[in-house]
């Protein structure tokens, strides 16, 4: 029998933890308290939103050699109307979704933008940050709806197929968008 209980040893460390961050907030200034809680903020919305996906038993993997073409791809399929000179314009190497915000691409916005992509049948899908150079693949996601998303910023998700695709800003003015390729007649 080992004379460790992990148990007590994982509260024991949890317990030194908690009592090294009260030390440090003890000893910062009120000014800085609030830089301290915004970070802390930070960490518990990520955390929370990954549980949730869990819980929803979405699994979540990153992307990295793929990456680069699947953004290309998203480009090509979802801005193919748009020409350098329109992307210039509009500021697209810095948000893509300014030619929804500029109306470059017509889309539903706001609460249609939410109903459309939660009556979207979702397995798999493709979920990419703005300024994150990877790619995520969410796996089994039927569960995923939009208000999942209202923590994060400048994620597009879209479905393995690039027939749709779901977008919510950092913006609250601007979004949340949704934009599905027309089938052809």
């Amino acid at each position: 029998m080992s004379k460790f209980n992990i148990p007590n040893l994982i509260l024991t460390e949890v317990k030194m933890i908690r009592e090294q961050i009260d030390k440090m907030l003890d000893v910062l200034p009120e000014s800085e308290l609030n830089v301290a809680y915004s970070r802390i903020e930070l960490v518990y919305r990520r955390y929370m939103f990954e549980q949730n996906l869990e819980n929803k038993g979405v699994q979540v993997t990153e992307l990295c050699e793929e990456s680069e073409g699947i953004t290309q791809q998203w480009d090509e399929v979802f801005a193919g109307n748009l020409d350098d000179e329109g992307k210039e314009a509009i500021y697209y190497s810095e948000y893509k979704w300014h030619m929804f915000s500029y109306k470059k691409q017509a889309c539903l916005t706001g609460n249609s933008a939410r109903d459309a992509f939660d009556a979207e049948l979702k397995n798999d899908l493709y979920v990419m940050y703005q300024h994150t150079p990877y790619i995520q693949v969410y796996e089994n996601a039927m569960a995923v709806v939009a208000a999942d998303f209202d923590s994060e910023q400048d994620i597009y998700i879209f479905d393995q197929e690039f027939t749709w695709t779901y977008v919510h800003t950092h913006e609250n003015m601007c979004g949340p968008y949704f934009y599905k390729i027309s089938p052809l007649k």
